[in-house]
């Protein structure tokens, strides 16, 4: 089908044999991997908006020391030390022992220490032994929970503090109207007749 030329062919017919070299015949054009021009990155989009994906510590991962931070945390392994982050979930093989204080806490695994949220879950297989300090406090049949559990008590600001009511105005009286006011009614005589002996 197709046959590769070279220079010891013979001339077609009617060719000059002394005239220029032969330009290939067209074909198919090689084909060239491209890349694709790189877009401009604009800075103001450098920061990635969407939903947060949670940090896991794996279930085969001790931590001993402080985890702080303000997005969400999924703990499946080992903490020994304070957790402070924005929500923290405690999975089934997840373990601290320490202070946790998140605005969201969900409990799976263990906690031995402290926990501060505005609202708490303890699943079933949950296992608490601390007091807990919440807004929200919810327990599922079948969690162990052996501590306290308190309240948050909000701050009271001094604008929201209650007012004691204003007195009523009070108009000026006269000496007799004030002497009137303040006499004593004495109760009518006793008009029965009385009882002999």
């Amino acid at each position: 089908m197709f046959s590769k030329s070279t220079a010891k062919d013979t001339p077609a017919p009617g060719a000059n044999p002394k005239s220029e070299p032969a330009t290939p015949t067209p074909g198919p054009a090689p084909v060239q991997a491209s890349t694709p021009a790189p877009t401009p990155v604009d800075p103001g989009l450098s920061v990635r908006k969407g939903p947060r994906v949670a940090s896991l510590i794996a279930e085969q991962l001790t931590i001993e020391g402080s985890v702080s931070g303000d997005g969400e945390l999924q703990i499946d392994g080992t903490i020994r030390g304070d957790v402070r982050m924005g929500k923290v979930t405690i999975g089934d093989s997840g373990h601290v022992e320490g202070s946790v204080q998140a605005e969201v806490i969900e409990v799976r695994g263990r906690v031995v220490g402290v926990m501060t949220a505005k609202q708490v879950r303890l699943n079933a297989s949950a296992y608490v032994d601390g007091d807990i300090t919440h807004e929200q406090l919810s327990i599922e049949a079948g969690a162990f929970f052996q501590g306290r559990s308190l309240k948050f008590q909000r701050p009271v600001t001094a604008t929201a503090a209650p007012q004691p009511a204003p007195a009523p105005a009070r108009e000026p009286v006269s000496a007799a109207a004030s002497s009137e006011a303040l006499a004593v009614p004495t109760p009518p005589a006793d008009t029965r007749p009385s009882k002999p002996n």
